[in-house]
């Protein structure tokens, strides 16, 4: 395929079929895997491997020459930046879908103060690391279309330092073997309101504390079957790719190489729907995630 000026405009679309996907978690990961998942998860300053890189870790050639080629990019200062300014465009548009505040409706329901807090501190896990893995996507699907990135120099100097929130917040999943009917009840619903082939990290951790998580979907739900919620998850999607489109190459990632390395583990007709389902629903993940951050901005 004949490369594109730069990323081009993939449309933002629910692939059909949609394609089986395979994530590798973290706890199967052995040898040189695991080594490159912990390097990851310390290169984005993420406590987690998101399901869209585990995906992408079925294919080993792939995903080996994927993060080799944007190691260097994640690590440096141009791309925090632009992941610092489509959170922040996410989290002020969201605004317009008025939110209602809930942190009055949780001290009726009994959560103190500190539960409150310790809720806030997981959505700002999820609000700082959900935007560098739709950054990821976004360029991931486009090199795989024949889109290129980068300029003449490539010039990334690296960023020292930490711009994630403290993670002292204890990260813990409640899987749906373990969670109780109710909860199990709210992950069905959002699988089908949301279209969704699998039940998101952010949705699991937040459940941890039930009720809140019942009654934080309850107002999101409807929201999000409205034209302007989506509308909203599209333009988050159209300003991804234009960031993604300025950014350096400081690792040389290009098509030819990417769609060499994918073919090595399967077909491209197989590997592309892949990552067009998560480049479809990272936007929207990112817009439900700004509606529960704003449900809970302080007083409220």
């Amino acid at each position: 395929m004949t490369a594109e000026p730069g990323l081009g405009a993939p449309t933002r679309r629910l692939p059909e079929p949609l394609p089986a996907i395979h994530p590798l978690p973290e706890y199967a990961a052995e040898g040189a895997l695991a080594a490159r998942y912990q390097d990851m998860k310390a290169v984005l300053q993420v406590p987690w491997m998101g399901v869209v890189t585990m995906a992408y870790a079925h294919y080993p050639s792939f995903f080996g020459e994927l993060w080799r080629g944007l190691r260097p990019l994640c690590a440096s200062q141009p791309f925090v930046a632009a992941v610092r300014e489509l959170r922040t465009y996410c989290e002020a548009e969201v605004i317009s879908l008025a939110p209602p505040p809930i942190a009055a409706r949780l001290g009726d329901a009994g959560y103190g103060g500190r539960e409150a807090d310790n809720i806030r501190a997981m959505i700002e896990i999820f609000s700082h690391g959900n935007f560098p893995y739709l950054m990821i996507a976004t360029l991931t699907r486009s090199l795989l279309l024949g889109g290129s990135f980068g300029h003449a120099s490539n010039d990334a100097p690296p960023f020292e330092g930490r711009h994630a929130p403290d993670v002292t917040q204890p990260f813990v999943l409640m899987e749906r073997p373990h969670a109780d009917a109710p909860t199990q009840a709210v992950y069905d619903d959002i699988m089908a309101t949301l279209g969704l082939p699998f039940v998101n990290t952010d949705y699991r951790a937040l459940a941890r504390w039930p009720s809140y998580f019942a009654m934080a979907w309850g107002d999101l739900k409807p929201s999000a079957q409205t034209t302007q919620h989506a509308a909203l998850a599209n333009r988050v999607y159209d300003r991804a790719l234009e960031l993604a489109g300025g950014l350096p190459n400081p690792g040389g990632l290009n098509a030819e190489a990417l769609q060499g390395a994918a073919a090595r583990d399967a077909p491209l007709d197989e590997i592309r729907p892949v990552t067009e389902l998560f480049h479809y629903l990272l936007p929207e993940l990112v817009v439900n995630v700004a509606y529960f951050r704003a449900q809970l901005l302080a007083h409220a």
